[in-house]
């Protein structure tokens, strides 16, 4: 299991990326919202989904769920 967070701040695409703890690519605390323990990042994606339309999974941590 692992914590996961998605940025609140999209990128330039409008996607709003989920990172898991220990990415080197983590959006600073005030700009992070947790979106739960998870064992992939398919959950945490869905559960951003929640939240944010075009969530996104990190290409560096999540890289399943990285879509293009």
């Amino acid at each position: 299991m692992a914590y996961y967070y998605v940025n609140r701040n999209a990128q330039t695409n409008g996607d709003h990326e989920v990172h898991r703890v220990g990415c080197n690519f983590m959006p600073k605390p005030e700009n992070r919202q947790y979106v739960g323990d998870h064992m992939t990042c398919g959950p945490a994606v869905r559960e951003a989904k929640r939240f944010y339309a075009k969530a996104n999974g990190c290409y560096y941590c999540s890289n399943a769920c990285h879509t293009t």
